[in-house]
């Protein structure tokens, strides 16, 4: 049966891939050596989604217990620590994260019924290639935009708008699949419809609290009579 949709874009930390518990490893070893107290992975997860330098400046603000978000990021110690935390979760991409249930088959159908896939994500280039290569996911996607591939990023509509103009497809015709308010707001702005998933990171919030189209409990949605557009 023909896919409903013609292309499916999809977010990836918390989406896809449960991530961070591998990025609070990378985290931790990045403030241990600096000297600087530990975070706890559910701090972690509410800092997710928009990059790492940000999420690594939050985790430094909590485990020093400063207030100027922006102070942090100038200072030259911050510089350091994040040359350091790009080496340490490099080493860390793969090693202790995991697909949600049911992504890879989900994936498979909707390629076999014939529907573009694209991935959206914040997450910088060097990271999300490593990531969607120890779990064997790349091959599905016919675009992927990173956080550092365009001049803006999630929710900046841009990404969705390259990848429509890239594949050839209208906004009535595709859906994005993710996990937070940034991407409910990245969908609302390229005009495509989008539903939330609400296991993933969105900063503590209930997902539905971000009005999404619709909340589903995992991608088999997809594939189901309430996958069909409309």
């Amino acid at each position: 049966m023909p896919s409903p949709f013609a292309l499916y874009l999809f977010d990836l930390d918390g989406t896809l891939v449960q991530t961070a518990p591998e990025i609070c490893d990378a985290v931790n070893d990045t403030l241990a050596q600096f000297s600087h107290p530990r975070v706890e992975q559910a701090q972690v997860e509410r800092w997710i989604g928009h990059g790492t330098a940000e999420l690594l400046a939050q985790a430094w603000l909590a485990s020093m217990r400063q207030t100027d978000l922006a102070q942090v990021q100038q200072s030259a110690g911050f510089v350091a620590a994040m040359l350091e935390f790009n080496l340490h979760y490099k080493r860390r991409c793969g090693t202790h994260s995991q697909l949600y249930p049911h992504v890879r088959e989900v994936l498979q159908v909707l390629r076999g019924a014939g529907a573009k896939l694209a991935l959206v994500t914040n997450k910088e280039s060097v990271f999300t290639h490593r990531v969607l290569d120890m779990h064997a996911l790349a091959p599905f996607f016919d675009v992927i935009v990173c956080g550092d591939s365009l001049s803006t990023k999630k929710p900046d509509p841009q990404g969705i708008a390259h990848c429509l103009q890239r594949l050839g497809v209208q906004p009535e015709r595709s859906l994005f699949v993710g996990d937070s308010s940034i991407d409910v707001a990245t969908a609302r702005a390229a005009d495509v419809k989008v539903w939330a998933l609400p296991y993933g990171y969105n900063m503590g919030q209930p997902i539905c609290e971000c009005a999404p189209d619709r909340v589903i409990d995992d991608l088999r949605a997809l594939l189901g009579p309430i996958g069909q557009a409309g």
